[in-house]
């Protein structure tokens, strides 16, 4: 895992229904390891995303801004690790990601997560504010001959204050590079007939749950994913 952090790096996100998860995988298990911790290998994330109280951060990425930004922190369970962790995407296309170990999940963006926000970006800390939590669990597949990580997301749900949305149908795979290049992954998804349905967690989160919250870009890529949460195929 160390070898493949790729904390600068090239994406491409696919999305699809449970059903295709047993055949993906077995075409990937001759060419990737899986990670395992104590004998967890689809691990436990809780994140706390945040932004402002008129959600500019969730605004630009319905625009289609680039140079733009997501804040959180992130729970990764098994291993009890926290992260405060800000994002950034390049209008080269190359996610940056920075983040720093903190003991615990907090509600405030104060001390050295501040420093390192406001290090990074334009953003204050006193302006951002609590926005949705993300549950979801994790496979991770290493390519064994290649600096490449493959993540795979599953019973996907999100909550703000007492409401909760949750996706039991739907698997989102992320493919991390250092430069985007073919992989056994494109191909197998290519056999699958799975075909790229990009769209941010937090973003779909909000866009479910926030009230009066603009979303007529992403009602297409909405449609396309509520369709495979519904499918029986």
């Amino acid at each position: 895992m160390d070898s493949v952090k790729l904390l600068d790096r090239m994406d491409s996100k696919y999305t699809f229904q449970l059903a295709l998860l047993p055949p993906l995988l077995d075409g990937l298990l001759a060419h990737y390891r899986i990670l395992d911790i104590e004998g967890v290998r689809a691990s436990q994330y809780e994140t706390l995303y945040f932004d402002t109280a008129d959600l500019e951060l969730y605004h630009k990425h319905h625009s289609g801004f680039l140079n733009r930004y997501k804040v959180r922190f992130r729970r990764y369970v098994e291993s009890n690790l926290n992260f405060f962790e800000v994002k950034f995407k390049s209008n080269k296309g190359r996610t940056i990601k920075t983040r720093q170990k903190e003991k615990k999940i907090s509600n405030q963006i104060e001390n050295q997560s501040q420093s390192l926000l406001e290090s990074l970006s334009p953003l204050k800390a006193i302006d951002l504010k609590e926005t949705i939590w993300v549950y979801y669990k994790r496979i991770t597949l290493v390519n064994k001959h290649s600096a490449e990580r493959l993540t795979i997301d599953l019973d996907l749900t999100y909550k703000i204050g007492s409401k909760e949305k949750k996706f039991p149908n739907l698997v989102i795979a992320e493919v991390k590079q250092d430069k985007a290049s073919r992989s056994t992954v494109t191909f197998l998804m290519r056999k699958l007939k799975i075909q790229k349905v990009s769209m941010s967690k937090y973003c779909f989160g909000v866009a479910h749950l926030h009230q009066n919250v603009k979303k007529n870009h992403f009602k297409h890529k909405m449609y396309q994913i509520n369709k495979i949460c519904n499918s029986n195929e």
